[in-house]
């Protein structure tokens, strides 16, 4: 099963029946503000018209097989140079105007389907399929519009049916009734997708809302209010929740995998593990999970509006029953720092940052940073020699709280530099003097470090005072904060940057990433999303500075420590292997793929060759180590006072003992004791 959380996307949409008057009112305050706060506003000409029309239309027909040829050039000889210059004069019925189009091509595409869910599907005529790996032009003419949807829903079937086994002569022998009722599933699927859109109310206008705001970088974004209050609880270790989590079966339905016993689905007494999600509502609106996005479902999970949650179940394929969950507050496990003691020749601490979370609603202060202090006094009463902050996939929070971590681990001195869009440097200080730690720090960190990571992790890098270890981070050097439109507006908010921060020596991580002392390969590394990939990322720059600091070591221990490290890294079989699998993960999702034929025996063969090598990567041997790893005398303690949290826990320790990242850290920190 694929274990899947749910995440708030900014840019989702319904359809139709804009208020173009007041969209326009909307966009130009948004423009006013973002002239007014950003760190480096563009001007509103042409350039924006192309990045807005352009992504706008990517987003509402990424796989092209909606817009006809013709209607995209007309659009796009009266808007795609002209958007600018209609939000100026306050003019966008250009939004009634695509999704009329849009809405007439939803219909045709309906009725297409009905169409075909009626016929026969030739299985053995002569065709073959394409896949690009970007956006490409849309190209489809009327006469086309049937041929391109036959092809796709017989692709769609055929790759379904090479999912069902690994043996090929089954599925032929089967292949009759297997097909027919993938045929049914998809296409039902496909009508119901499109149905969804055309029934729901018009809410186009956001997406425009986040298209111009991303043109001026990725992370300036609009928020309505009921984004907004998701955004800030994605922050928190502690929000409103259901106390479940779920996971993506082969057939792609959501399961109930686990529940929190202290938790509101849980003390419903009705809900049990395994339990299929057939709908969601929050009692104005209901959602089909056969055919709703996975964003539209998180933004009605996760909303901290929708306090109650009627979730309609089915167990063992039975008769469905609804059951009314309301919202608590409850602790978020995989958001909350937690720590463990490694024992090899040395005790070891090991703490875990998932992210930088804060209490940015409240007056309480609790965050990640005093957190961590308080598992660094658990760590320290049991003697630990070294600590090591795992930092892997930690994709930031509050600035506030790695300024203060920073803080933590660095005796005094500056740490940062802020500049606003005043161009005003200003340089941010230690906020506290002295350290809760002083022996050797390891950090870990991976693509998917970002942020306040970044920012927490390049401090400690250029004082010396941990050495880096792992790949390149994200590569995200700015700060947003979340503004209204205007003063006592309650609705509209938007997420804008208005600072960049640079290293005390001057440079900058923006778009290039933190680079770790020693680098080691991680599985997916090829594929994973960087802040260059952005088109409208700032480009990576420094600054002079004549700022003074005092390294914590001297820069060769540093290398000497690196350089042991380098030389077990490239000797080490565990991650030659991971280098020869993202070689092949590279070849499957980045080379550009050729046309295939649509045979059973192609896609079976295709779909055989992702198979195996999802397996091997899921099944790739970590058990060469186990690690003696353990909790601290405190955590104890603590589990025999709260048991609920001891099968998290036991998670989370047993991962630990296979991993190898863990493993040479703990090397490091003996060669750092050795060899000061």
């Amino acid at each position: 099963m694929k274990k899947i959380s749910f995440v708030l996307f900014l840019t989702t949409f319904s359809l139709f029946g804009q208020n173009d008057v007041k969209t326009c009112e909307i966009l130009s305050k948004i423009n006013a503000l973002i002239q007014r706060e950003h760190i480096n506003p563009k001007p509103v000409d042409d350039s924006l018209s192309v990045f807005v029309f352009d992504s706008f239309i990517d987003q509402l027909d990424p796989s092209r097989n909606i817009f006809l040829k013709s209607e995209y050039d007309i659009l796009s000889q009266k808007y795609r140079l002209n958007i600018d210059n209609l939000i100026k004069d306050k003019d966008c019925t250009f939004l009634t105007d695509i999704s009329s189009v849009y809405k007439k091509d939803l219909l045709r595409n309906k009725n297409i389907l009905e169409k075909i869910d009626k016929e026969t599907i030739d299985y053995e005529g002569k065709d073959t399929i394409r896949f690009y790996k970007k956006a490409f032009p849309i190209y489809l003419v009327e006469k086309q519009v049937e041929k391109v949807w036959r092809k796709k829903i017989r692709y769609e079937i055929l790759d379904d049916i090479a999912q069902v086994s690994k043996n090929l002569d089954s599925i032929k022998i089967n292949f009759n009734a297997l097909a027919m009722h993938s045929k049914n599933t998809i296409i039902q699927n496909e009508l119901c997708r499109i149905n969804s859109i055309l029934q729901n109310e018009s809410n186009l206008a956001e997406s425009l809302y986040n298209h111009f705001c991303s043109y001026f970088d990725p992370h300036t974004a609009y928020f309505s209010d009921d984004s907004k209050s998701s955004f800030v609880a994605s922050l928190s270790k502690e929000h409103l929740s259901l106390g479940l989590n779920v996971s993506l079966n082969e057939k792609s339905e959501i399961i109930v995998d686990e529940l929190d016993p202290n938790g509101p689905a849980f003390l419903t007494g009705k809900i049990k593990k395994g339990d299929q999600i057939v709908s969601i509502s929050n009692l104005k609106e209901t959602l089909l999970v056969s055919c709703a996005s996975l964003e539209s479902i998180s933004n009605m999970i996760l909303s901290e509006t929708n306090k109650n949650i009627i979730l309609t179940l089915r167990r063992n394929s039975g008769k469905s029953f609804e059951v009314l969950v309301k919202k608590e507050v409850i602790k978020d496990e995989e958001n909350t720092v937690y720590s463990f003691i490694v024992e090899k020749d040395i005790k070891i601490g090991y703490i875990k940052i998932p992210s930088f979370y804060a209490d940015l609603e409240g007056n309480s202060g609790k965050g990640c940073a005093q957190d961590v202090a308080k598992e660094v006094a658990k760590l320290q009463k049991d003697n630990i020699k070294g600590l090591v902050i795992d930092l892997v996939d930690n994709g930031g929070g509050s600035m506030e709280e790695a300024v203060k971590l920073a803080g933590m681990f660095i005796d005094n001195g500056p740490i940062s530099i802020v500049i606003d869009n005043k161009k005003t440097k200003t340089i941010i200080n230690d906020p506290y003097k002295g350290m809760i730690y002083k022996d050797p720090i390891v950090i870990l960190v991976n693509g998917n470090s970002a942020s306040a990571s970044e920012f927490f992790a390049s401090i400690l890098q250029d004082y010396n005072r941990a050495l880096l270890i792992g790949s390149t981070t994200l590569g995200k050097a700015t700060m947003q904060t979340i503004v209204p439109l205007e003063e006592n507006d309650n609705e509209n908010f938007v997420k804008v940057t208005i600072n960049k921060f640079f290293r005390i020596t001057g440079k900058s991580h923006q778009s290039i990433g933190v680079s770790p002392n020693v680098q080691t390969p991680e599985i997916y590394e090829t594929i994973l999303q960087k802040e260059s990939s952005y088109p409208t990322a700032f480009k990576n720059e420094s600054i002079d500075t004549f700022i003074k600091f005092k390294p914590y070591v001297k820069n060769k221990l540093i290398q000497k420590v690196s350089e042991k490290s380098k030389l077990r890294i490239i000797n080490n079989p565990y991650f030659n292997d991971i280098k020869k699998i993202n070689k092949r993960i590279d070849d499957l999702v980045n080379q550009p793929k050729k046309a295939i034929p649509l045979t059973i025996d192609t896609v079976f063969e295709e779909q055989n060759e992702i198979t195996n090598l999802w397996e091997e990567i899921n099944s790739f041997d970590s058990g060469s180590i186990n690690l003696n790893v353990y909790n601290s005398n405190l955590n104890k303690l603590l589990l025999a006072i709260h048991p609920s949290e001891e099968t998290n826990n036991q998670f989370q320790l047993n991962a630990l003992k296979k991993n190898h990242y863990l493993n040479e850290a703990i090397t490091i920190i003996e060669d750092f004791n050795t060899l000061k």
